[in-house]
């Protein structure tokens, strides 16, 4: 028994012996293969680059000088700017309808006729009165001239000159009376012609020649000008002084961005109005577009741009450069020595993919792609360098290689079992 257990502990000893030599022998050789295979495999998880790395592989653009327009976005209703129910000022009835729905009318045209026989007869009668009453003015001058002569002759008073003279004024006060009621007259019979009070579209036709109508009954027609047209949309409240500058220096550009890509229109800033939504703290504003195709269309939803200011010769880079640190927002400058710098940059402006920033000079080198893997101090070269070298190298004649008679490198096989091949290996080999 007991020899078995001094068995036991003799080999756990050896074990444990060769477990020591194993590790001893190993720690002996990693440090000769890291050495041997250069500062690339020294340090795997330092950052590319570094002084004394390889240069990292990045794309860059120019930073660059303009003037950008500062665009608010919205969404707006397409309103017309003349909208008007048609309806009768009297009661009559329909006798004839000059148009047709869907039909582009001019202000002033006809539209309605209605039965106008009263209105002709009144107006005859207004007519007959003021021949009558114009007579007998004629006929009162005439005894005011015979008064006039008898006094002068003293076969009459002053008495009686003077009642003449009232006669006359009298009568052609009711001459006056008579052709104001003509003038009554003729505007009652215009209400037998409605005519349209504006230029525009008609809408649907509510009745047809025999209607009864009337002042509080069915509107007529309703004519509804489409160009031009406005566009209502809201703003935030914070945009209201940048609005109100707009309307103040002559309207500004509008941009109506039509649906299904069908291109884009131009108008002005017409309208901001006097007061914030309390609910939704927006303010409403209209722009005026021509509209000769019909385009925009009364009660369509419309995608809004309003260039609220413009931002004069400023540095615009992509937004895609612009990388979002601890510190702040920063993108990497490189320099004539190809060196890779952060600089700390403001937006000012954001619109589409690009940005106009602060802390930039126009004509700088900016890091588009590869910013992920720089640091400060690193050295870059343009991806589009790196392969057009690397399409040179394919295309030269290699140095070795089969045929060309140089041994192959050699590989040294670690305690773990892996080979590695390293160009001191190599060199090894080669002596050996």
């Amino acid at each position: 028994m007991k020899k078995a257990v001094v068995g036991a502990l003799t080999a756990i000893a050896v074990a444990v012996a060769a477990v020591a030599l194993w590790a001893v022998l190993r720690g002996r050789e990693a440090p000769a293969a890291m050495t041997a295979a250069g500062p690339g495999l020294a340090a795997p998880g330092a950052a590319s680059g570094a002084a004394g790395g390889p240069p990292v592989s990045v794309t860059t653009v120019r930073a660059q000088r303009r003037d950008v327009d500062v665009v608010l976005d919205a969404t707006g209703t397409v309103t017309a700017l003349n909208s008007v129910d048609v309806r009768p000022q009297v009661s009559s009835t329909i006798t004839k309808v000059h148009i047709r729905e869907g039909q582009f009318v001019k202000e002033g045209q006809v539209l309605f006729s209605l039965d106008a026989r009263t209105d002709e007869v009144n107006l005859a009668k207004a007519r007959a009165q003021l021949a009558k009453d114009q007579a007998q003015l004629a006929d009162a001058e005439r005894q005011l001239v015979r008064s006039k002569d008898l006094f002068a002759q003293n076969f009459i008073s002053q008495g009686a000159v003077d009642t003449n003279q009232a006669a006359v004024d009298a009568q052609q006060a009711v001459v006056t009376a008579d052709r104001a009621a003509i003038d009554a007259a003729q505007v009652q019979l215009s209400y037998d012609r409605i005519v349209s009070p504006t230029a525009g579209r008609a809408g649907a036709i509510n009745v047809f020649p025999g209607s009864l109508v009337s002042p509080t009954g069915t509107v007529l027609v309703t004519i509804t000008q489409l160009d031009p047209i406005s566009v209502a949309f809201p703003l935030p409240q914070r945009n209201l002084g940048d609005a109100l500058q707009t309307l103040r220096s002559g309207g500004g550009k509008v941009l109506a961005i039509l649906p299904e890509s069908r291109g884009t229109l131009v108008g002005k800033l017409q309208f901001v109005d006097n007061a914030v939504d309390a609910n939704s703290g927006t303010v409403r504003v209209k722009a005026q577009f021509a509209n000769p195709n019909e385009q925009l269309w009364p009660g369509a939803y419309i995608s809004i741009r309003l260039a609220v200011r413009t931002l004069k010769d400023a540095v615009v880079i992509p937004q895609a450069a612009i990388i979002q640190s601890p510190r702040g927002r920063i993108v990497y400058v490189v320099d004539e020595a190809n060196r890779a710098a952060a600089r700390p940059v403001e937006i000012v402006h954001a619109f589409g993919e690009d940005a106009a920033v602060g802390g930039l000079k126009a004509g700088e080198r900016i890091v588009l792609d590869g910013r992920q893997n720089l640091r400060t101090g690193s050295s870059v070269v343009e991806r589009a360098a790196l392969e057009a070298g690397g399409r040179a190298r394919r295309g030269a004649t290699p140095a070795s290689g089969a045929g060309s008679g140089a041994a192959p490198a050699r590989g040294t096989t670690n305690a773990s079992g892996a080979s590695v091949a390293t160009a001191a290996t190599a060199a090894r080999g080669d002596e050996t």
